[in-house]
């Protein structure tokens, strides 16, 4: 005879595994539920993503190419358009994708909220640029209509991210593709870059650590098939040709310059001075906020002072003050020369 309190005990347990498992919102079941559905739904909105990159682009979209920008497997890339097809957001046709009406307003939709997320951490954070593609990518597929819509408005509705990709608008509009490969101009040739593109990771990297940034202007000093140098803003860089062609620019006249030759801050030697005329592009966020604090404005005469025993940072004479920068903080602040320094020169 079974005995009645280890039925009731084991009743008990049983109903205890049953209510942790399917328990409603909280249980595993549930748990299980909504992570396999969240995983489903950014590979939907990230292959409509791919999909209208390469119809904006007029690049065609295959099997092949969307497993390998999704890191998936073949099999996995025939369920996904499959899935899609079935939701009318795709047709294949010639083996090749297009996104259905409804297909490229999800898209749209999803490109929106990722570049206004990377807008927001160029202009209001510190993260370093290198981190912002993946913070909003992970964003993109949870931020809701009216979230988006706020973030918008607490932006001013800005119409390009900071590679210069323009941001669709809310009801779907998306500006023509700007500008050329650089790897398009001549010998002598200068332009201004509008846009850097931020995939794949390696090159953007790169371009990244280059210091290259819309609203750069560059002039081509050297186009090879094995390497494009150039000048970009006073100083040379050196890239190949397969990543150079990730940089949109515009061309422009020499005359498109700034009227007033400039350079960077940390041209400077000690004792000599400079007057401030701009902040590069490249500077974002509350490091713009910090150099405008210092002191670093138009008309405003700088002298480097004093040199750190290691050769960096450099510390400047600002309005009375005696500033410490680094490097690459004084790469950012665009100075004209004026000469030496020292008492006697200002007491004069």
């Amino acid at each position: 005879m079974i005995d009645p309190i280890f039925a009731l005990s084991v009743f008990a347990t049983i109903a205890a595994i049953l209510a942790i498992v399917f328990w409603p919102v909280r249980g595993l079941f549930w748990y299980w539920q909504r992570v396999y559905w969240k995983s489903e739904l950014v590979d939907v909105e990230d292959a409509l993503k791919h999909v209208y990159n390469c119809e904006y682009t007029s690049r065609p979209s295959t099997v092949d190419s969307l497993a390998g920008c999704l890191s998936i497997t073949t099999d996995r890339a025939v369920d996904l358009v499959q899935r899609l097809d079935e939701l009318d957001l795709l047709v294949t046709k010639d083996n090749t994708f297009h996104l259905t009406t409804s297909g490229r307003e999800a898209a749209l939709r999803v490109i929106r909220i990722h570049r206004l997320w990377e807008r927001y951490l160029a202009d209001r954070t510190g993260l370093k640029e290198s981190t912002w593609h993946a913070f909003a990518d992970r964003r993109e597929h949870s931020t809701s209509p009216r979230e988006v819509e706020a973030l918008s408005a607490r932006l001013g509705s800005p119409r390009f991210d900071p590679h210069g990709d323009p941001i669709p608008l809310p009801d779907g509009q998306m500006p023509a593709e700007r500008g050329i490969a650089l790897t398009k101009l001549g010998v002598g040739q200068s332009a201004t870059i509008v846009h850097v593109e931020d995939e794949p990771d390696a090159i953007y990297a790169q371009l990244v650590a280059e210091g290259l940034h819309p609203g750069m202007v560059i002039r081509v000093i050297e186009s090879a098939a094995s390497r494009i140098r150039f000048d970009a803003d006073g100083e040379e860089v050196v890239l190949a040709p397969i990543v150079a062609a990730s940089i949109a620019v515009v061309p422009i006249s020499v005359h498109a310059h700034v009227e007033e030759p400039f350079e960077r801050l940390s041209n400077l030697q000690i004792s000599e001075r400079g007057k401030v005329v701009g902040i590069s592009p490249a500077c974002r966020g509350s490091q713009m906020r910090r150099l405008l604090d210092l002191g670093f404005v138009q008309g405003t005469e700088v002298e480097a002072e004093l040199l750190s025993p290691g050769g960096d940072p450099t510390a400047y004479r600002v309005r009375g003050a005696l500033i410490a920068l680094r490097k690459d903080q004084a790469k950012l602040v665009y100075i004209t020369r004026m000469g030496k320094g020292g008492p006697d020169e200002r007491e004069l």
